[in-house]
């Protein structure tokens, strides 16, 4: 459990930091790739065995990287784009209420069971995940309409691919490698498409990327983990997650960025508690 709380923390963490991007004037897309490789070196050094490079490439779990590696620079900007043109909680519903997609794939791919209070923890999770970032404009008519989809798709895609190569090729020893190496990727990824663009690189940016890089490695690291533990279904571990992410930036955003609450808000909140209690209780 101490995993999967670390893990929300530092999820809820990287709405925050885009958001700051934004008030700072932080290139977005420099800072992206200097947290990737900042991720990377993170979880090589804490790998506690030599790395054999010439056999990397034939690690089962190494296509699978590569998959993750591509959505992640994708869905990453995705990310920063929706909290700077949307708001930090719309980006939050966006992302979290896409625990659907790993959710039913969790019943069908791994045969787990959900009873039927844990089955109305999930759809009151997803209920308060939608009110507790609800503001008097509906998010169906905000004109940046497409980053929230995008991003909905893009994160259930992502959290699916991570508990199935997770849970069919990678060992719990190679979990911090698995994570460098996503990292690295994604990394070169984003170098390869930044030497398209004519932009000088700024020493802030490389300190927010740093930044950003630590945050986002342990965020992943820690998920992976929670989902090692087998103490609970993936679908627990997802709702849970993300309801609780949800309910942190929520509020960080109220604390940090002096954003409104609303009624709905809270009784989203007070939902999410109760959705929380009966998928664990």
């Amino acid at each position: 459990m101490i995993f999967l709380l670390f893990s929300i923390l530092f999820s809820s963490f990287l709405f925050i930091v885009f958001k700051l991007f934004s008030k700072y004037t932080i290139n977005t897309n420099q800072a992206i790739i200097v947290n990737y490789f900042t991720a990377f070196c993170v979880g090589y050094f804490s790998h506690q065995t030599p790395i054999n490079i010439t056999t990397l490439v034939q690690k089962p779990w190494f296509f699978g990287a590569l998959i993750l590696s591509s959505l992640f620079i994708s869905i990453f900007t995705v990310m920063a784009l929706t909290s700077q043109k949307n708001g930090v909680g719309v980006a939050s519903v966006a992302g979290k209420m896409s625990i659907v997609i790993p959710v039913i794939f969790g019943l069908y791919l791994y045969n787990e069971q959900l009873n039927f209070q844990k089955v109305l923890g999930i759809i009151l999770a997803l209920c308060a995940v939608y009110l507790s970032v609800l503001k008097e404009t509906p998010i169906t008519k905000n004109k940046n309409f497409i980053y929230p989809f995008l991003l909905f798709l893009g994160s259930g895609i992502i959290d699916t691919l991570i508990k199935y190569i997770q849970h069919k090729y990678v060992t719990d020893d190679e979990l911090s490698l698995f994570s460098a190496i996503v990292f690295l990727l994604a990394g070169l990824m984003g170098l390869f498409m930044y030497f398209f663009k004519k932009t000088a690189i700024s020493y802030k940016n490389i300190i927010a990327g740093a930044i950003l890089g630590i945050v986002n490695y342990y965020s992943i690291i820690f998920l992976l983990k929670s989902l090692a533990t087998k103490t609970m279904s993936s679908a627990e571990i997802f709702t849970i997650n993300n309801v609780a992410i949800v309910m942190l930036t929520t509020l960080l955003g109220l604390l940090i960025f002096k954003e409104k609450m609303y009624l709905k808000n809270w009784v989203g909140i007070f939902i999410a508690i109760i959705s929380i209690l009966l998928i664990t209780l």
